[in-house]
C-alpha cells in the first residue's frame, strides 16, 4: 500500500504536507459500501480554503484541507454499481447522499444527511461534515455512483485534465453564479472580483452569450487575467464611484445583473481600498443592477470570522442596504453551488472546445509538496489557479 500524504492546516498562514492516513472505505464504525477509493489526479487551492488558511473560520488545527478533486478509481465498494476500477472522475465539491428531500430536488449543496451539524458537507472544510480533504495523494469518496462524474474517454480527458479539474468547483460555481443572476444573450454584466472563481465566472457569462462582461478588482495582474479573454475591467483602486466606472464602459451606470465572487474578506475601494468592509460588494452588486435585475452571490460568506473587524461581522451580521435591494426589485441567490446540476454539461463544453477555461483561469500546475508555496503566492494575489498534481501524472498527459 502506498503511503498517503495530505496538506494540513496547521495554524493561520500555515499548512504543511503530513503522511495521513490510507483512505479506508468506512464511515466511522461500519463499512462503505457505496463508496470509492480515487488516486488523486489533480486537486486544486480554492480561495475557500484561503480563508481557512488566514485563521477567518473555527477551523480546527490539523485538518486535511481540499474539496476540489479529480482522480482515478482504484477501489470500490461492495455497493458500487456504475463505476470501475481505473475510470478517471470528477468529485463534486458537495457531498450529497442523493437519497434526502434536498437532493431529489437537485440542491446537493445542502444535503440533509451528510453533515450532522447543517445542510451541506464538502471535503477538508470546517463545519462541513468532518470529512477528509482531497489535497492528498488518496483520498476516499462516498456514495459514489450518485456523485461522482464519469469522463467518457480517459485519453481524451488527460488531454484536457486542466481544463477538467476546475468541474470539480470553479467552473460549476462560477457558471451557478452567472444562471443565478440571469445571464443570457446580449445581457450585461458586472463580476466582483477576479480571482479564480470571479474570472471562473466572467467565461461563463461569454459561454452563456452575455455581449459585455465587466470585471471589478484591485490587484492588476488579475485584471490583466480578465483582459485576457475578452473582458472589460474597472481597476478599484480607482477612487471614482462604481457606476461611473461602469457609465464609462457602456454609457449606462447600470447592468443587467451583478455576481458576487467576492465574499466576506471583501474591501473597501477607492480611498477605503486597504480598509476591510465585508458588505461593501454585496451593497455596490445592488446600485449598479438595473431595477428588476438580479444579483448572484457564490462568494462565501460565514456565520463565524473570528478575524472580523467588529463585534457584529464576527457572526455574519453585515450592514446590507436590503431597502436598495427592495425598492429595485432585485432577486438574490446564495448558498453553495449544485455542482451535480451543471458539470456534465460543462464537461461536454471543455472537450467540444467551447470553453477553455484553463487558460481564463491561469492553470498552473505544482508538485502536491509545494502546496505550502502555492498557498502563499495564491494570498499575495498571484492572477494563477494552483493545481496540484500529487503523482506527476498531469505534467505528461
Amino acid at each position: 500500500m502506498d503511503t498517503n500524504k495530505g496538506v494540513a492546516y496547521l495554524e493561520p498562514g500555515k499548512v504543511e504536507v503530513q503522511t495521513i492516513d490510507y483512505p479506508k472505505l468506512a464511515l466511522g464504525d461500519r463499512k462503505c459500501e457505496h463508496g470509492v477509493i480515487l488516486k488523486v489526479v489533480a486537486t486544486n487551492i480554492c480561495g475557500s480554503d484561503q480563508h481557512m488558511v488566514r485563521g477567518r473560520t473555527t477551523a480546527p488545527a490539523g485538518l486535511t484541507l481540499g474539496h476540489e478533486i479529480t482522480g482515478q478509481v482504484i477501489e470500490c465498494g461492495r455497493d458500487v454499481e456504475f463505476l470501475e476500477l481505473g475510470d478517471l472522475v470528477s468529485v463534486p465539491f458537495n457531498i450529497a447522499c442523493g437519497r434526502c428531500r434536498a437532493c431529489k430536488e437537485g440542491k446537493t449543496g445542502i444535503c440533509l444527511n451528510v453533515n450532522p451539524a447543517r445542510p451541506g458537507a464538502a471535503y477538508g472544510y470546517v463545519d462541513m461534515g468532518g470529512w477528509v480533504g482531497g489535497q492528498a495523494r488518496y483520498v476516499m469518496v462516498p456514495y459514489a455512483d450518485f456523485n461522482l462524474l464519469k469522463f467518457p474517454d480517459r485519453d481524451q480527458a488527460m488531454a484536457r485534465i486542466r481544463d477538467l479539474t476546475l468541474l470539480s468547483d470553479i467552473l460549476p460555481t462560477g457558471y451557478h453564479g452567472a444562471v443565478t443572476a440571469g445571464v443570457g444573450p446580449g445581457s450585461t454584466v458586472y463580476v466582483a472580483g477576479a480571482g479564480p472563481v470571479g474570472l471562473a465566472c466572467a467565461a461563463a457569462c461569454h459561454l452563456l452569450g452575455a455581449a459585455v462582461v465587466i470585471v471589478g478588482d484591485m490587484i492588476d495582474a488579475r485584471l490583466a487575467q480578465a483582459r485576457s479573454f475578452g473582458c472589460e475591467v474597472v481597476d478599484l483602486k480607482q477612487e471614482a464611484p462604481l457606476p461611473d466606472l461602469i457609465e464609462q464602459i457602456l454609457g449606462d451606470p447600470e447592468v443587467d445583473s451583478a455576481v458576487d465572487c467576492v465574499g466576506f474578506e471583501a474591501h473597501g475601494h477607492g480611498r477605503e481600498a486597504g480598509l476591510e468592509q465585508p458588505a461593501t460588494v454585496l451593497n455596490q452588486t445592488m446600485q449598479v443592477t438595473r431595477a428588476g435585475g438580479a444579483v448572484g452571490i457564490p462568494g462565501l460568506y460565514v456565520t463565524e470570522d473570528p478575524g472580523a473587524a467588529d463585534d457584529a461581522a464576527r457572526f455574519g451580521n453585515l450592514s446590507i442596504r436590503i431597502g436598495l435591494g427592495w425598492a429595485k426589485s432585485l432577486c438574490f441567490a446564495t448558498g453553495q453551488c449544485p455542482v451535480m446540476r451543471y458539470h456534465r454539461q460543462l464537461m461536454m463544453a471543455i472537450l467540444h472546445d467551447k470553453i477553455r477555461i484553463a487558460e481564463a483561469v491561469n492553470v498552473t500546475v505544482i508538485p502536491l509538496e509545494q502546496a505550502a508555496q502555492g498557498y502563499a503566492d495564491f494570498d499575495g494575489g498571484a492572477a494563477k489557479k494552483f493545481v496540484l498534481d500529487p503523482h506527476g501524472m498531469i505534467a505528461g498527459s
